[in-house]
């Protein structure tokens, strides 16, 4: 049913919104430290990451280290501000914490450490992640756990060769509770995807190596509802959600655009992209 017809979805999908838009406003406040942040592939995944840790991860804020927890890796660390915002939004840091970002002793490095509770791994070095969930996964089954483990990628990061090892090997063991999820926004740091490396048709290669892919707006929240709520594929396979995304989602001085990679707002450059974010929210 449509979130048209359905109020109780109209509710959700609005919750939802109004959380992506904090965790964006998060970024931006981070973006504008001494160091800056990267930005675009931080707005473009927001509305994932809200998805997945407030309607479908399994997790206690209040006891991280739950041994029944869904796991989740940001293979894609480079986003650490989109996560630390999600973590701040769910209980599992105090907001005022977002504030110390890359500071000098702060646990809010410009990559993810595995100190900080909610992040299982510390990520950035791309490729790596799928591999550990991959390993996350099939050391659940092995233990006897219904635990799920998540990945979030980058599309750029399929260029490693050890993501499609990873991606043979989770095939290979029908690794059912295994999900990745592609932040499919087109871009990478020295420009578009299918200018440096074509990966369309994206879904099939997924499918040529064993996976069941499936694609969804990445920024539609009844969408990423269905698509997750979705029951596992009968025959035991991974899954992998292609996400289409916008770089810089929210913020139309950056959507789009590459430049948005990595940003160091200046209080001039922030006041912009604050007025732009409030000028594209949804009443």
């Amino acid at each position: 049913m449509s979130a048209g017809t359905d109020p109780g979805t109209t509710a959700k999908d609005r919750t939802a919104a109004d959380t992506a838009y904090r965790v964006r406003e998060h970024v931006l406040r981070m973006g504008a430290c001494e160091h800056g942040a990267h930005i675009g592939g931080s707005l473009s995944c927001a509305d994932v990451l809200v998805h997945l840790y407030t309607e479908v991860l399994r997790l206690r804020p209040d006891e991280p280290d739950w041994p029944d927890r869904d796991r989740f890796v940001l293979s894609k660390g480079h986003a650490a501000p989109a996560l630390y915002a999600v973590l701040a939004e769910t209980g599992f840091l105090d907001p005022a914490e977002l504030e110390t970002y890359t500071r000098p002793g702060s646990r809010l490095a410009g990559h993810p450490l595995g100190r900080l509770p909610g992040v299982e791994f510390p990520t950035g070095s791309l490729g790596h992640g799928l591999s550990l969930g991959t390993g996350v996964a099939l050391a659940m089954r092995r233990l006897g756990r219904d635990s799920r483990a998540y990945v979030l990628l980058g599309d750029g990061e399929l260029q490693e060769g050890s993501v499609w090892e990873a991606a043979m090997l989770a095939a290979q063991y029908r690794l059912g509770n295994l999900v990745a999820v592609v932040d499919r926004n087109s871009l990478q740091i020295t420009g578009g995807t299918e200018d440096c490396v074509a990966l369309e048709p994206l879904a099939e290669r997924w499918r040529s190596f064993g996976w069941h892919a499936v694609e969804v707006d990445g920024h539609d929240h009844t969408e990423l509802r269905a698509v997750f709520g979705a029951p596992p594929a009968a025959d035991g396979r991974p899954t992998v959600v292609i996400a289409r995304t916008v770089k810089g989602r929210g913020v139309a001085l950056f959507e789009g655009k590459k430049k948005s990679h990595s940003v160091q707002l200046t209080p001039r450059l922030y006041q912009r992209a604050r007025a732009g974010l409030r000028a594209g929210r949804q009443p």
